[in-house]
């Protein structure tokens, strides 16, 4: 109990001594900041690169250039910034950590980078002739067979189209088709399909479907 009183009053007695250096804590890191701005263009023609992107090392932040090249960002002293775009190489700068001030502007000079891709061969389409030939001659596994019949089912089907959402298509067509129903016995009563055989028709066929079967 006394060494952790005796530790307390060393800390308290030390941190009273020195209040000058306890102040000026929050300046050191208010002085470290600093607003770093200046603008991106070509080595060869000086034009500036918009929407090239300045970024921060190892901090995850940065910015893009606007449509003039120019950029502004608030980083500390002693970072590292990184100019990157695509088609120029890359180049990072070091903001000193013993600059005077808290404005720091750069005038970054992008040379252009040449990217080799890999060869492509381009082939003519085949014929319809040997589209077929390959087509027919192709090797299926019978696994793949089964599940392509039961992928076009009618009991499959039935479910995946019980399932899935209208597209754009087929919802515009049903909501157009309910305003034309709705127009078409505007002022009326709408017939009643209870003595319809065509509605009881496929009302059975439903039925024997299995369409009003439980899912679960």
């Amino acid at each position: 109990m006394r060494k952790t009183l005796f530790i307390l009053f060393v800390i308290v007695v030390g941190f009273y001594s020195n209040p000058i250096k306890a102040q000026q804590a929050p300046n050191i890191y208010r002085d470290s900041v600093v607003q770093l701005y200046g603008v991106i263009m070509t080595a060869d023609s000086l034009k500036a690169i918009p929407y090239a992107s300045v970024v921060v090392n190892k901090k995850g932040r940065g910015t893009i250039t606007n449509n003039d090249g120019v950029f502004s960002i608030a980083v500390n002293k002693g970072e590292k910034i990184t100019f990157s775009c695509v088609g120029f190489k890359d180049r990072t700068i070091l903001i000193p950590a013993n600059l005077d001030g808290n404005q720091y502007s750069v005038i970054q000079l992008m040379v252009n980078d040449t990217n080799f891709l890999p060869a492509t061969i381009l082939k003519p389409r085949p014929t319809r002739a040997q589209f077929e030939r390959d087509f027919v001659n192709a090797k299926v596994n019978d696994d793949l067979y089964e599940t392509a019949r039961k992928n076009t089912s009618d009991a499959q089907k039935r479910i995946i189209l019980s399932s899935l959402p209208f597209d754009g298509k087929e919802a515009v067509g049903a909501s157009l088709t309910n305003q034309a129903s709705k127009y078409y016995y505007s002022g009326q009563l709408p017939p009643m399909n209870i003595l319809n055989p065509a509605a009881w028709k496929s009302f059975i066929d439903s039925w024997k479907r299995g369409d009003y079967k439980s899912k679960n």
